[in-house]
């Protein structure tokens, strides 16, 4: 009897240690997907920024396109199930050509230029859409993780009656619990709509597949093509003569039929294939659907729509979640505010774990390492990038390599507070450094657009963390 009841307290311990432990693993992940979304909404400038000397314009021939196609077939003959073409009005004014391997931009003349990298942002991308895990059970993971923040969402508001009534009210305390209590709520207020469609559409990019898997065995015999062929139009079957596909004429044809869309890119299907089509996406005016596709044989005559534009409301709506979930829809303004209300849902992730720590009785490593997290992630950030400026790498392995040593650097400490403050200084430094070397690596292409876009906002950052960081210093010496 006796033995039994030691054994009980050092099981429920144990438990509660290990539930702890669990729930900050979660929280980490789900800041580190919602700090990552927030970024990604610019990843067409960050692709620029990665590449800035190259050669950017708004205008495309078609016989450039053609040129561009053939050259690239030509130089990369190996087998590919499908080839695109990427023109400038897709949001990056570039024009580039590509196979599943690998992409080149394109001269004027349609002749290949340097091969496209933007190595650390599609690190950044699957970071966000996979958190690096093998992508089909990354992607369903991380629309749990939407599902759950869902749950988190309405949990929350239900649970404060005053949410409302307290919208503007703001604290300061010692302990900072009060402030981060305020701040949660305030941002979970005012954004609460924006955050509830995220946590939706978020949700529903990985559990699509589980919902037509779903749906086919309750209503199609398990057929989950017949699904997929309801929400979106199933590919032509065609018997064609093994030509090359005649890209010219079917790029007049569509400027023809839709001559305000915008061409974003077109795709090759199953090219160097009897069954090969050409598909090309164009961006309604007016419309949130991502696109109506234009079809094509391989001579170039028209085969039919998509039907995106005039489908059915379900299908208008599925078509118009990626816009919706990264907010392209209306240029750098959507872009901005979408980044600013990201940025709230990534604060309030932040701030949840902070309140739980702060009204903790007891404090252990996790008060160390939850502030080695959120400030740990980009600090690891912009180092990896700093890595990428002069060699290839695994950036992923890095990153996660990155915040573990963040995590070990910040157990030698014995104040939070101090360690926060040491922290935003280091990232402070840091990408204040990373600009530096980044102009000495792109010389003169350091003056362009393309990067001044992301440089400028980031010295303003870096300067800012750097200058709080003093002001915060001097406030405590003051006080003390």
């Amino acid at each position: 009897m006796t033995k039994s009841n030691t054994t009980k307290p050092g099981l429920v311990k144990q438990s509660l240690n290990a539930h702890k432990w669990l729930g900050l693993f979660i929280s980490s992940l789900m800041y580190i997907i919602c700090l990552s979304g927030t970024i990604v909404v610019f990843f067409q400038e960050l692709e620029r920024w990665e590449q800035p000397e190259v050669t950017e314009t708004s205008t495309f021939t078609n016989d450039q396109i053609t040129k561009a196609y053939d050259n690239f077939v030509a130089s990369y003959p190996q087998k590919t199930s499908h080839m695109h073409v990427v023109f400038p009005s897709s949001g990056i004014p570039r024009v580039v050509v590509e196979n599943d391997h690998l992409a080149h931009f394109v001269n004027h003349d349609g002749s290949l230029a340097q091969v496209e990298k933007p190595s650390w942002t599609k690190m950044l991308i699957d970071l966000h859409l996979y958190l690096h895990l093998p992508k089909n059970f990354g992607m369903i993971f991380v629309s749990a993780c939407g599902a759950l923040l869902f749950g988190l969402i309405i949990s929350g508001i239900l649970a404060h009656p005053r949410i409302i009534k307290d919208a503007f009210r703001f604290r300061r305390g010692n302990t900072g619990l009060q402030e981060n209590i305020d701040l949660h709520n305030r941002f979970s207020v005012w954004a609460a709509p924006f955050h509830i469609m995220i946590a939706i559409t978020g949700a529903y990019f990985g559990l699509v597949s589980v919902l037509i898997l779903i749906i086919a065995q309750a209503f199609y015999d398990g057929d989950t093509q017949a699904v997929a062929d309801v929400a979106f139009t199933p590919e032509p079957t065609l018997e064609q003569p093994l030509v090359t596909p005649n890209i010219a004429k079917a790029l007049d044809d569509v400027q023809d039929r839709s001559p305000d869309g915008k061409l974003i890119f077109l795709t090759v299907h199953e090219p160097h294939t009897t069954g090969q089509f050409t598909e090309i996406y164009v961006k309604q005016p007016q419309r949130l659907i991502y696109s109506e596709n234009y079809r094509y044989d391989i001579n170039g005559d028209f085969i039919g729509l998509g039907g995106y534009k005039e489908g059915d409301i379900g299908k208008q709506v599925i078509y118009s979640i990626y816009r919706l979930h990264f907010g392209d829809f209306a240029g750098v303004p959507s872009k901005v505010i979408y980044f600013i209300l990201g940025m709230m849902l990534t604060i309030i992730s932040a701030t949840g774990i902070n309140i739980w720590l702060l009204k903790r009785k007891t404090r252990d490593r996790l008060n160390l390492i939850w502030p080695a997290i959120v400030w740990g992630t980009p600090i690891a950030l912009v180092i990896i990038a700093w890595i990428n400026l002069y060699t290839a790498a695994r950036l992923d392995v890095l990153l996660w390599l990155g915040i573990i040593a963040v995590c070990v650097f910040s157990c030698n400490f014995k104040q939070e507070n101090r360690l926060k403050g040491i922290l935003k200084l280091i990232l402070g430094i840091s990408i204040i450094l990373f600009v530096i070397a980044y102009c000495l690596n792109h010389k003169a292409s350091a003056l362009a657009i393309a990067a001044l876009q992301v440089n400028i906002p980031l010295l303003l950052f870096g300067f800012y963390l750097i200058i709080n960081n003093i002001r915060v210093n001097d406030k405590t010496k003051a006080t003390s």
